[in-house]
């Protein structure tokens, strides 16, 4: 992992007073869903889950954390997102064991506790996988180790068995440090960022995704990143076709968010204005809300988390940046908003807690956040 994602420097840019409300007693019966946390531990590699609630608050789901069977990486966390996802038809989770090389499935039963599917991890077909992308039963995986770095695809059977695609392994060269892989939302283009150990290592691959699930390289791919350390990356929910990368890597509060347009054939061309710069240091993990107003990426060496309003051309406007957990938060990584979009949450997990924070438009309120308890190298936040 690189050294500005270890120990992370406080450095703020501009930022908006944070406040604070108070959510109402969460009850069992006003369980609206859950959130996954992987922990990343070593030994034997766990899943946290929570009930989400009517207000937005979490509580442990009873017999959380959930045995996922591999070996994760303990308190070093991960470089990447997208460590764990929830299958797109809601019946799984799929986490990478990145101390064992291996993917875990796992069974979301009715009160939202995990079971290991049968047959337990399978091996990732490289070695430390970082991240995990599914649409429709195709599954890719990012494995970021230096002697066996790639993309790799998978299907997921009707009862979470993943089997390996044939002929399907993307290699990347050494040190490539792939740092998330994701679908675009029909399922035809897929990319992944390159973190790479020096700038002229930054790079972001992009597919054409075939109709039997393997990758065609779009013309000129890699591209060249807008700036060093393009890490983590979401594709626009009301425009499959446009993409936005953060770039963590360009020091003390110059980060910056990059814009792309993405036709069918995986190439990727500059929006305007792009990259539009962030004000803080090291923003690493992007997620846009639903109606694909709002984009939110989280400043892990700031302890902050940016907004911008994305218009209609894709372009970003910063409104504003807010602290987290008071300004404690340097460190924080993944996150994930709820599926109606009214809460954000955010793996703090370096101070030890999930935060919770209210989403109104491109302002962020915090509610609170849950104790956690496995340490501090969980990597990725998942909503169902």
């Amino acid at each position: 992992m690189p050294s500005l994602l270890r120990g992370a420097v406080a450095v703020l840019g501009a930022t908006a007073g944070l406040t604070f409300a108070a959510p109402a007693v969460a009850s069992a019966d006003d369980t609206v869903g859950h959130v996954y946390v992987n922990d990343n531990t070593t030994g034997t590699n766990t899943i946290s889950g929570y009930d989400r609630h009517a207000d937005g608050s979490l509580t442990p789901i009873p017999g959380s954390p959930f045995v996922a069977g591999g070996a994760g990486t303990g308190s070093g966390g991960l470089a990447s997102q997208g460590a764990i996802q929830v299958a797109s038809d809601g019946r799984y989770v799929l986490a990478v064991d990145a101390g064992s090389n291996q993917i875990s499935v796992l069974r979301i039963r009715r009160d939202g506790s995990l079971e290991l599917v049968r047959g337990g991890p399978v091996p990732s077909n490289g070695s430390e996988p970082v991240s995990v992308a599914e649409h429709a039963g195709l599954v890719y995986v990012a494995n970021a180790g230096r002697t066996s770095s790639s993309y790799t695809g998978f299907a997921l059977g009707r009862n979470g068995q993943l089997e390996p695609l044939a002929d399907s392994t993307f290699p990347l060269p050494p040190r490539a440090q792939p740092g998330d892989v994701l679908f675009n939302s029909d399922g035809r283009n897929l990319v992944g960022t390159r973190v790479g150990a020096t700038p002229a290592a930054s790079a972001i691959d992009s597919f054409r995704v075939d109709r039997d699930g393997r990758l065609d390289p779009a013309p000129g791919s890699p591209f060249p990143a807008q700036g060093p350390g393009p890490f983590g990356s979401e594709f626009r929910p009301t425009d499959p076709d446009q993409l936005f990368v953060s770039n963590a890597h360009g020091g003390p509060g110059a980060g910056t968010v990059s814009a792309f347009d993405v036709p069918r054939d995986g190439t990727l061309f500059s929006i305007g204005g792009s990259p539009f710069a962030d004000g803080q240091t090291a923003p690493c993990w992007v997620e846009i809300t639903e109606d694909g107003r709002y984009l939110f990426t989280v400043n892990t060496g700031s302890g902050s988390i940016s907004s911008y309003r994305i218009d209609g051309s894709g372009r970003l406007h910063l409104l504003a940046s807010t602290l987290v957990s008071g300004g404690k938060g340097a460190g924080a990584v993944d996150a994930r908003l709820s599926t109606e979009g009214q809460t954000l949450y955010v793996n703090e997990t370096k101070v030890g807690q999930i935060g919770e924070f209210a989403v109104d438009g491109g302002d962020l309120t915090e509610l609170g956040s849950v104790p956690v308890s496995t340490g501090a190298g969980a990597a990725g936040v998942a909503v169902n």
